[in-house]
């Protein structure tokens, strides 16, 4: 039996099923996956400075679904990919507390992200005279009812303005184990729980409780299906469905929608474009349902990756290219590259409002970020391959011989 299929079968399930499941997941990795977490990652940036004009280049003016679908299909995707491997070898047990590890490490950037974030509005919004920043980064709890809403944001009830990705994706890591285990045995079933789960949400409203009201602005109990999607992709189904995907009929549908989605977007962004598309048909539309993931959200991205997939090769020579190497880095090292991002929208949202706010500001904030964000995903790279270098001999025995001496009486 092979050694991956030893590992689960000692545990329980269908040997069979694991052994195809095993099979069908990913051996190389994909850079297509980082490039586009990279630019998902430049585009939150970009998005996140109010009134600028370089975000224009990101999907979201251009389409339903934006950089936040990106990172949550690609998420699911790479969480499948990796985890699903370690509980091929390991077990479920072993599998899960992997997960959890992840879960926690990803708890613990929010929190600082969380305390530097809020503390540098603060300083912002007393230093400067600017207040209002309190109320439109939702930080103002934090002056009238600190521990309250300290306490809250702990439990990821409480969010400050922008700050609303990384705890959906804690959620949606933490109850992954079952979903994991679930779709290595049986993928169709357990996609379709997870659409079940959707629908039921979207019908009855359900969303977990935000502090001090209402409920999160990513509704985990909707957007749980995209991140399923992603997972029942590496798990074999982009394998299984490729055929399908690659038919002229399903092509040309995807690139037809993809116009479609382009002119109502268009049309809700300007009003001298609204007649081109009847205002009952844009009801449909805009406002363009974020929280609940909207049923065209999910449309809109699935025709955009079966097109990226067709027309963009795996192992096609532009992924190496050096041009796409700074966003392929961000990718690799999204959850850095993510924070600072967040970070770093405050602060350029802030030097704009202080400073200068035309578009020669509003550029050259955006690029300044964009190179940060690619520093900071170079240096955390470069950082990792020092655990991974060899000691040179002289330098081991020298270590030794220091080790002993400070051992001896």
């Amino acid at each position: 039996m092979n050694e991956k299929v030893r590992g689960l079968a000692a545990g329980d399930g269908d040997t069979k099923t694991i052994a195809r499941a095993a099979s069908n997941t990913p051996r190389g990795r994909d850079l297509r996956l980082d490039l586009f977490r990279g630019l998902a990652n430049w585009a939150i940036f970009l998005d996140h400075i109010p009134n600028n004009a370089v975000a224009w280049l990101t999907t979201r003016n251009y389409g339903f679904s934006d950089a936040a679908d990106i990172f949550v299909f690609i998420s699911g995707y790479t969480a499948a990919f990796v985890y699903g491997r370690r509980m091929t070898r390991q077990g479920f047990v072993a599998g899960t507390a992997l997960l959890f590890r992840r879960v926690w490490q990803l708890y613990v950037a929010h929190v600082l992200l969380f305390v530097f974030y809020a503390a540098s509005i603060g300083y912002v919004a007393q230093r400067y005279g600017h207040s209002h920043l309190l109320d439109e980064f939702n930080v103002s709890g934090l002056i009238e009812k600190p521990v309250a809403t300290l306490s809250q944001g702990l439990t990821l009830a409480f969010k400050p303005l922008n700050l609303d990705v990384l705890p959906l994706y804690i959620v949606l890591m933490a109850a992954f184990p079952p979903m994991l285990w679930s779709m290595m045995r049986f993928p169709m079933s357990a996609l379709a729980a997870s659409l079940g789960m959707y629908l039921l949400a979207r019908h009855n409203g359900w969303n977990l409780p935000a502090y001090p009201s209402g409920g999160w602005y990513f509704n985990p109990f909707a957007w749980q299906f995209l991140f399923a999607i992603g997972a029942w992709a590496a798990l074999g189904g982009a394998e299984t469905t490729a055929s399908v995907r690659r038919t002229p009929a399903l092509l040309v549908a995807s690139a037809a929608f993809l116009v479609f989605a382009l002119i109502v977007t268009l049309a809700g962004r300007f009003e001298s474009l609204g007649s081109i598309v009847p205002p009952e048909l844009l009801a449909l539309f805009e406002p363009n349902d974020k929280t609940n993931l909207a049923p065209y959200r999910i449309l809109h991205f699935l025709a955009l990756s079966i097109l990226v997939v067709r027309f963009v090769p795996a192992d096609g020579a532009l992924l190496r290219s050096r041009a796409l190497r700074p966003a392929i880095i961000c990718g690799e090292r999204s959850l850095e590259v993510f924070c600072v991002g967040i970070f770093l929208s405050f602060v350029g949202h802030f030097v704009l409002e202080i400073y200068y706010e035309g578009l020669i500001g509003q550029v050259a904030v955006s690029v300044g970020g964009i190179a940060i964000l690619t520093l900071v995903a170079a240096y955390r790279s470069w950082s990792r391959t020092l655990d991974r270098q060899p000691i040179p001999k002289s330098a081991s025995a020298r270590e030794g011989r220091s080790n002993k001496m400070e051992s001896s009486p």
